[in-house]
Protein backbone atom coordinates (compact mmCIF):
# COMPACT_ATOMS: atom_id res chain seq x y z
CA UNK A 1 0.00 0.00 0.00
CA UNK A 2 1.14 3.85 -0.87
CA UNK A 3 2.25 5.61 2.08
CA UNK A 4 0.38 8.39 3.73
CA UNK A 5 0.70 11.40 1.74
CA UNK A 6 0.83 13.32 4.94
CA UNK A 7 4.43 13.52 5.94
CA UNK A 8 4.05 16.34 9.21
CA UNK A 9 1.31 18.01 10.83
CA UNK A 10 1.44 21.04 12.93
CA UNK A 11 -0.42 23.40 15.10
CA UNK A 12 -1.44 26.68 13.43
CA UNK A 13 0.68 29.12 15.64
CA UNK A 14 1.94 32.68 14.67
CA UNK A 15 3.17 32.75 11.89
CA UNK A 16 2.52 29.53 10.24
CA UNK A 17 4.65 27.32 9.44
CA UNK A 18 6.31 27.64 5.80
CA UNK A 19 8.11 25.41 3.32
CA UNK A 20 11.17 27.03 0.53
CA UNK A 21 10.42 29.06 -1.36
CA UNK A 22 7.92 30.26 1.06
CA UNK A 23 9.05 32.53 4.07
CA UNK A 24 5.81 33.48 5.95
CA UNK A 25 2.34 32.98 5.86
CA UNK A 26 -0.21 34.81 8.36
CA UNK A 27 -4.03 35.23 8.49
CA UNK A 28 -5.34 37.98 10.04
CA UNK A 29 -8.87 37.55 11.00
CA UNK A 30 -10.47 40.70 12.65
CA UNK A 31 -13.60 41.44 13.54
CA UNK A 32 -13.37 45.38 14.29
CA UNK A 33 -15.87 46.95 15.45
CA UNK A 34 -17.91 50.59 13.96
CA UNK A 35 -15.78 53.22 12.91
CA UNK A 36 -14.93 55.92 14.65
CA UNK A 37 -15.59 58.55 12.31
CA UNK A 38 -11.32 58.97 11.96
CA UNK A 39 -11.35 55.25 10.20
CA UNK A 40 -10.35 53.93 13.37
CA UNK A 41 -12.28 51.59 15.69
CA UNK A 42 -14.85 53.42 18.04
CA UNK A 43 -13.70 51.40 21.21
CA UNK A 44 -11.56 52.18 23.63
CA UNK A 45 -8.04 50.80 23.29
CA UNK A 46 -6.93 50.81 26.67
CA UNK A 47 -5.09 47.60 27.85
CA UNK A 48 -3.24 47.60 24.33
CA UNK A 49 0.01 47.65 23.65
CA UNK A 50 0.02 50.48 21.23
CA UNK A 51 2.34 50.47 18.72
CA UNK A 52 2.87 46.60 19.01
CA UNK A 53 -0.67 45.24 19.53
CA UNK A 54 -0.94 41.56 18.50
CA UNK A 55 -3.08 40.99 21.77
CA UNK A 56 -6.80 40.03 19.88
CA UNK A 57 -8.35 41.52 22.42
CA UNK A 58 -11.96 41.17 21.79
CA UNK A 59 -11.47 39.68 18.81
CA UNK A 60 -9.32 42.23 17.23
CA UNK A 61 -5.88 44.13 16.66
CA UNK A 62 -4.17 47.05 16.49
CA UNK A 63 -0.85 45.89 14.55
CA UNK A 64 1.20 48.80 14.59
CA UNK A 65 -1.21 51.02 14.32
CA UNK A 66 -2.14 54.20 16.55
CA UNK A 67 -4.86 55.29 15.47
CA UNK A 68 -5.89 52.93 12.50
CA UNK A 69 -4.98 49.11 12.32
CA UNK A 70 -2.32 48.26 10.38
CA UNK A 71 1.08 48.30 9.44
CA UNK A 72 2.93 51.89 9.07
CA UNK A 73 5.83 52.34 6.67
CA UNK A 74 8.69 49.74 6.88
CA UNK A 75 11.08 48.40 4.53
CA UNK A 76 11.61 45.26 2.45
CA UNK A 77 14.57 43.65 1.06
CA UNK A 78 14.95 40.48 -1.21
CA UNK A 79 11.80 38.82 -1.62
CA UNK A 80 7.84 39.54 -2.04
CA UNK A 81 5.02 39.72 -0.46
CA UNK A 82 1.65 38.19 -1.64
CA UNK A 83 -1.43 40.11 0.00
CA UNK A 84 -4.90 37.74 -0.40
CA UNK A 85 -7.89 40.42 1.18
CA UNK A 86 -11.25 38.27 1.83
CA UNK A 87 -12.68 40.78 3.25
CA UNK A 88 -12.87 44.27 4.42
CA UNK A 89 -10.26 46.62 2.78
CA UNK A 90 -6.08 47.14 2.48
CA UNK A 91 -4.63 51.14 2.22
CA UNK A 92 -1.30 50.96 0.27
CA UNK A 93 1.21 53.35 -0.10
CA UNK A 94 5.00 53.01 -0.84
CA UNK A 95 8.50 54.81 -1.36
CA UNK A 96 7.83 54.24 -5.33
CA UNK A 97 4.84 56.41 -5.40
CA UNK A 98 2.28 53.73 -5.81
CA UNK A 99 -1.02 53.69 -3.78
CA UNK A 100 -3.81 51.32 -3.76
CA UNK A 101 -7.11 50.85 -2.19
CA UNK A 102 -8.30 47.10 -2.27
CA UNK A 103 -10.11 43.95 -0.93
CA UNK A 104 -12.63 42.03 -1.07
CA UNK A 105 -11.00 39.54 -2.99
CA UNK A 106 -8.16 41.51 -4.66
CA UNK A 107 -4.71 40.25 -4.51
CA UNK A 108 -1.51 42.47 -4.35
CA UNK A 109 1.75 41.01 -5.47
CA UNK A 110 4.91 43.05 -4.32
CA UNK A 111 8.52 42.34 -5.33
CA UNK A 112 10.78 44.15 -2.89
CA UNK A 113 14.10 43.22 -4.69
CA UNK A 114 16.66 45.76 -4.01
CA UNK A 115 14.16 47.71 -1.38
CA UNK A 116 11.31 49.63 -0.93
CA UNK A 117 9.25 51.05 2.31
CA UNK A 118 5.49 50.74 2.50
CA UNK A 119 2.40 50.68 5.00
CA UNK A 120 -0.69 48.91 4.80
CA UNK A 121 -3.55 50.47 6.80
CA UNK A 122 -6.54 48.59 7.75
CA UNK A 123 -9.18 51.37 7.17
CA UNK A 124 -12.60 51.04 9.19
CA UNK A 125 -15.23 52.81 6.72
CA UNK A 126 -18.44 52.03 8.32
CA UNK A 127 -19.57 54.25 11.29
CA UNK A 128 -22.96 52.24 11.53
CA UNK A 129 -21.98 48.55 11.33
CA UNK A 130 -18.89 46.71 12.56
CA UNK A 131 -16.17 46.26 10.11
CA UNK A 132 -14.07 42.48 9.59
CA UNK A 133 -10.78 42.59 8.09
CA UNK A 134 -9.28 39.15 7.01
CA UNK A 135 -6.64 38.31 5.11
CA UNK A 136 -3.28 36.12 4.20
CA UNK A 137 -0.08 37.50 3.89
CA UNK A 138 2.51 35.62 1.70
CA UNK A 139 6.11 36.34 1.85
CA UNK A 140 7.78 34.37 -0.88
CA UNK A 141 11.26 33.99 -1.13
CA UNK A 142 13.48 35.43 -4.52
CA UNK A 143 16.72 33.61 -5.65
CA UNK A 144 20.29 35.49 -5.09
CA UNK A 145 19.90 36.65 -8.73
CA UNK A 146 17.18 38.44 -8.31
CA UNK A 147 16.96 39.57 -4.74
CA UNK A 148 18.19 43.18 -6.31
CA UNK A 149 15.57 43.02 -8.69
CA UNK A 150 13.70 46.57 -9.19
CA UNK A 151 10.77 46.61 -7.34
CA UNK A 152 7.38 45.80 -8.74
CA UNK A 153 4.05 46.51 -7.58
CA UNK A 154 1.28 45.33 -9.15
CA UNK A 155 -2.66 44.26 -8.52
CA UNK A 156 -4.69 41.21 -9.35
CA UNK A 157 -8.18 42.55 -9.04
CA UNK A 158 -10.83 40.01 -7.95
CA UNK A 159 -12.72 39.49 -10.68
CA UNK A 160 -9.63 38.44 -12.45
CA UNK A 161 -8.67 35.67 -9.90
CA UNK A 162 -10.23 32.84 -11.19
CA UNK A 163 -12.51 31.04 -8.85
CA UNK A 164 -13.46 27.61 -9.96
CA UNK A 165 -16.47 26.33 -9.19
CA UNK A 166 -16.58 22.61 -8.90
CA UNK A 167 -19.18 19.50 -8.06
CA UNK A 168 -18.13 16.35 -6.25
CA UNK A 169 -19.96 12.81 -7.61
CA UNK A 170 -23.36 14.02 -5.07
CA UNK A 171 -23.35 17.30 -6.27
CA UNK A 172 -21.45 19.13 -3.44
CA UNK A 173 -19.81 22.29 -4.23
CA UNK A 174 -16.01 22.87 -4.07
CA UNK A 175 -14.62 26.53 -5.05
CA UNK A 176 -11.02 26.87 -5.96
CA UNK A 177 -9.62 30.39 -6.08
CA UNK A 178 -6.25 30.72 -8.14
CA UNK A 179 -3.84 33.34 -7.25
CA UNK A 180 -0.90 31.40 -8.74
CA UNK A 181 -0.74 28.28 -10.48
CA UNK A 182 -2.96 26.98 -12.92
CA UNK A 183 -5.51 24.09 -13.03
CA UNK A 184 -5.25 22.05 -16.60
CA UNK A 185 -8.29 22.86 -18.90
CA UNK A 186 -9.43 25.64 -16.43
CA UNK A 187 -8.79 29.95 -16.86
CA UNK A 188 -5.08 30.45 -15.53
CA UNK A 189 -4.29 32.99 -12.80
CA UNK A 190 -2.73 36.57 -13.82
CA UNK A 191 0.91 36.15 -14.81
CA UNK A 192 3.44 36.65 -11.82
CA UNK A 193 5.57 39.58 -11.79
CA UNK A 194 8.32 39.16 -14.33
CA UNK A 195 11.68 38.56 -11.40
CA UNK A 196 9.06 36.32 -9.05
CA UNK A 197 10.18 32.39 -8.63
CA UNK A 198 6.73 31.96 -9.09
CA UNK A 199 6.84 33.21 -12.83
CA UNK A 200 9.30 30.22 -13.91
CA UNK A 201 7.24 27.48 -15.29
CA UNK A 202 9.62 24.85 -13.72
CA UNK A 203 9.01 26.61 -9.93
CA UNK A 204 5.86 24.81 -9.91
CA UNK A 205 4.39 27.57 -7.63
CA UNK A 206 0.61 27.42 -6.54
CA UNK A 207 -1.52 29.43 -3.97
CA UNK A 208 -4.61 28.07 -4.07
CA UNK A 209 -7.68 28.73 -1.74
CA UNK A 210 -10.13 26.00 -1.44
CA UNK A 211 -13.77 25.90 0.17
CA UNK A 212 -15.43 22.63 0.70
CA UNK A 213 -19.28 22.96 1.18
CA UNK A 214 -20.60 20.61 3.85
CA UNK A 215 -20.22 16.59 2.36
CA UNK A 216 -18.17 17.64 -0.37
CA UNK A 217 -14.99 15.55 -1.29
CA UNK A 218 -12.59 16.66 -3.99
CA UNK A 219 -9.04 15.37 -4.31
CA UNK A 220 -6.22 18.02 -4.61
CA UNK A 221 -4.26 16.63 -8.24
CA UNK A 222 -0.48 15.24 -7.68
CA UNK A 223 2.34 18.42 -8.39
CA UNK A 224 4.42 18.31 -11.54
CA UNK A 225 7.31 19.67 -11.05
CA UNK A 226 10.13 17.58 -9.96
CA UNK A 227 11.25 18.40 -5.66
CA UNK A 228 7.80 20.42 -5.69
CA UNK A 229 6.92 20.80 -2.03
CA UNK A 230 3.30 21.43 -0.55
CA UNK A 231 1.66 22.70 2.43
CA UNK A 232 -1.74 22.69 2.94
CA UNK A 233 -3.60 24.80 5.93
CA UNK A 234 -6.68 23.97 7.45
CA UNK A 235 -7.92 27.33 8.95
CA UNK A 236 -11.71 27.00 8.64
CA UNK A 237 -14.26 24.15 10.05
CA UNK A 238 -14.49 21.40 12.16
CA UNK A 239 -14.37 17.71 10.94
CA UNK A 240 -11.94 17.27 7.90
CA UNK A 241 -10.56 14.08 6.45
CA UNK A 242 -7.34 14.32 4.56
CA UNK A 243 -6.25 11.00 2.35
CA UNK A 244 -8.77 9.29 4.82
CA UNK A 245 -6.88 10.52 8.27
CA UNK A 246 -9.57 12.64 10.26
CA UNK A 247 -7.70 16.11 11.04
CA UNK A 248 -8.41 16.54 14.49
CA UNK A 249 -8.27 20.60 14.33
CA UNK A 250 -6.90 23.16 12.49
CA UNK A 251 -3.11 22.59 10.89
CA UNK A 252 -0.68 22.83 8.65
CA UNK A 253 -0.11 19.66 6.69
CA UNK A 254 3.12 19.18 4.52
CA UNK A 255 1.98 16.51 2.19
CA UNK A 256 4.08 14.31 -0.54
CA UNK A 257 3.34 16.89 -3.17
CA UNK A 258 3.52 14.12 -5.90
CA UNK A 259 0.94 12.28 -4.73
CA UNK A 260 -2.88 12.89 -5.43
CA UNK A 261 -4.56 13.56 -2.00
CA UNK A 262 -8.40 13.42 -1.52
CA UNK A 263 -10.22 15.79 0.76
CA UNK A 264 -13.45 14.93 2.83
CA UNK A 265 -15.65 17.25 4.65
CA UNK A 266 -17.52 16.31 7.40
CA UNK A 267 -21.56 17.57 7.31
CA UNK A 268 -21.10 20.20 10.23
CA UNK A 269 -20.36 22.92 7.81
CA UNK A 270 -17.93 23.85 5.00
CA UNK A 271 -14.36 23.74 5.58
CA UNK A 272 -11.60 26.16 3.95
CA UNK A 273 -7.99 25.74 3.78
CA UNK A 274 -5.16 27.17 1.53
CA UNK A 275 -2.61 25.88 -0.18
CA UNK A 276 1.19 26.86 -1.09
CA UNK A 277 3.52 24.89 -3.13
CA UNK A 278 6.50 25.95 -5.15
CA UNK A 279 9.79 24.11 -5.79
CA UNK A 280 12.28 25.10 -3.42
CA UNK A 281 14.95 27.60 -4.17
CA UNK A 282 17.54 25.91 -2.40
CA UNK A 283 19.91 28.47 -1.30
CA UNK A 284 20.92 29.99 2.21
CA UNK A 285 18.35 32.15 3.80
CA UNK A 286 19.81 34.86 6.49
CA UNK A 287 16.90 37.18 7.91
CA UNK A 288 16.93 39.63 9.82
CA UNK A 289 13.43 41.03 10.31
CA UNK A 290 11.99 42.78 7.08
CA UNK A 291 15.60 41.53 5.07
CA UNK A 292 15.95 38.05 3.67
CA UNK A 293 19.41 37.73 2.03
CA UNK A 294 21.74 34.70 1.41
CA UNK A 295 24.78 36.12 3.52
CA UNK A 296 25.36 38.09 7.27
CA UNK A 297 26.69 40.75 4.99
CA UNK A 298 23.83 41.09 2.40
CA UNK A 299 21.79 42.23 5.68
CA UNK A 300 24.27 44.44 6.97
CA UNK A 301 24.52 46.28 3.45
CA UNK A 302 20.86 46.43 3.62
CA UNK A 303 20.45 47.85 7.01
CA UNK A 304 23.20 50.24 5.71
CA UNK A 305 21.61 51.06 2.38
CA UNK A 306 18.19 51.64 4.51
CA UNK A 307 19.49 54.42 6.72
CA UNK A 308 20.98 56.36 3.93
CA UNK A 309 18.04 56.30 1.65
CA UNK A 310 18.33 53.64 -0.28
CA UNK A 311 14.85 52.37 -0.60
CA UNK A 312 13.43 55.41 -2.26
CA UNK A 313 11.81 58.74 -1.01
CA UNK A 314 8.93 58.21 1.32
CA UNK A 315 6.53 61.21 0.41
CA UNK A 316 3.74 60.56 2.06
CA UNK A 317 2.95 63.19 4.89
CA UNK A 318 3.00 60.64 7.86
CA UNK A 319 4.18 56.89 8.11
CA UNK A 320 0.50 55.54 8.01
CA UNK A 321 -1.03 56.93 5.36
CA UNK A 322 -4.91 56.44 4.40
CA UNK A 323 -6.55 56.84 1.34
CA UNK A 324 -10.20 58.64 2.73
CA UNK A 325 -13.60 57.65 2.86
CA UNK A 326 -14.85 56.98 0.15
CA UNK A 327 -14.93 53.02 -0.46
CA UNK A 328 -13.94 52.88 -4.06
CA UNK A 329 -10.90 50.77 -4.64
CA UNK A 330 -8.24 51.41 -7.14
CA UNK A 331 -3.98 51.91 -7.63
CA UNK A 332 -2.21 54.00 -8.59
CA UNK A 333 0.86 53.17 -10.01
CA UNK A 334 4.69 54.55 -10.04
CA UNK A 335 3.94 55.85 -13.43
CA UNK A 336 1.09 57.52 -12.67
CA UNK A 337 -1.63 55.06 -13.95
CA UNK A 338 -4.76 54.56 -12.46
CA UNK A 339 -6.90 51.62 -12.26
CA UNK A 340 -9.69 50.62 -10.86
CA UNK A 341 -11.79 46.65 -11.00
CA UNK A 342 -14.25 46.20 -13.00
CA UNK A 343 -16.36 46.36 -12.31
CA UNK A 344 -15.86 47.53 -9.21
CA UNK A 345 -17.73 45.11 -6.05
Amino acid sequence: MPSSPILQRQPLDFPWPTLDPFLFCAHHDDHYPRANGRLGPAASLAGRRMGQDFSRQDGWSMYHGEEVPGFPAHPHRGFETVTLVRRGLIDHSDSLGAAARFGEGDVQWLTAGRGITHAEMFPLLHEDRDNPVELFQIWLNLPAERKMAEPHFTMFWAPDVPTLVLTDDANHEVRLGLVAGAVPGHPAPPSPPPDSWASRADADVAIWTLRLEPGACWTLPAATGAGTQRMLYFFAGTNLSVAGEPIGGHAALTLDAHQPVTLQNGHDGPAELLLLQGRPIGEPVVQYGPFVMNREAEIRQALDDYRHGGFGTWEWPRPDPVHGADSARFARYPDGRTERPTPDL
